[in-house]
């Protein structure tokens, strides 16, 4: 057996190596959103998503916090929290995203927004702490109507309808400094294109937190307007 490894010491170049095999086994074969790419341009996409199935939480947090608040309850209802105690395989991204005024209703994804200024907060803060909605994207195998009713009365169900959203894909740490930055060039590329958004940001996170950060696929999204801005 190599000496490094019976003396308990490894090599940083091993460590990296280890961390790069462990982080792309654990996204692949995870089921991701179902898209179709519209328009490119370098880091930007219009994407096309075909309607999804999500679990979420509201959460009070700040931008950075809330996603691992959020992250608990919604791993324990896929992890068998649930009337079935069926398990549901993991999905990605997680998504973050603003919650709005109102509670979320039950009907028939992952996701952070910020909130707004009726949760409290106002100018930057109404980014940075507030009320959130943290999801999971249900596999698409599952329906509302399939999947088990959630034990937690945080956990929520809906449908998120089929919608074009615009995009921009960044790797490195889960920052609010790293999200604000490429919310702005996501805006500055779409006031360029002349396409409005319709709603506000999501922050969507694709990998475990032992990924290398400058592996780890993160992207912001604005869901647009039916027709572009003139």
């Amino acid at each position: 057996m190599n000496n490094e490894m019976c003396s308990g010491y490894l090599h940083p170049a091993l460590i990296l190596l280890l961390a790069l095999a462990f982080s792309g086994c654990a996204t692949a074969g995870v089921e991701k959103p179902k898209y179709t790419v519209e328009q490119k341009d370098g880091d930007f996409e219009v994407r096309a998503y075909k309607e999804q199935v999500v679990a979420e939480t509201r959460v009070r947090a700040s931008l950075e916090e809330a996603g691992n608040r959020g992250f608990g309850p919604l791993f324990r209802y896929i992890s068998g929290d649930n009337r079935s105690k069926a398990k549901i395989p993991m999905t990605a991204p997680v998504g973050q995203e603003q919650a709005q005024g109102e509670k979320i209703a039950m009907t028939a994804p992952v996701g952070l927004k910020p909130a707004t200024e009726s949760d409290g907060a106002a100018g930057a803060g109404a980014e940075t702490r507030g009320e959130w909605l943290v999801s999971f994207m249900m596999p698409s195998d599952y329906t509302l109507d399939t999947l088990p009713e959630p034990l937690d009365d945080s956990v929520r169900l809906r449908v998120v309808p089929a919608h074009r959203a615009a995009a921009v894909r960044y790797s490195g740490r889960w920052t609010r400094s790293g999200y604000q930055r490429n919310l702005e060039r996501l805006r500055e590329w779409m006031a360029a294109q002349g396409l409005a958004a319709a709603g506000p940001p999501i922050w969507a996170r694709y990998n475990p937190p032992f990924t290398p950060s400058f592996l780890r696929r993160n992207e912001v999204l604005l869901p647009l307007a039916e027709h572009r801005r003139e």
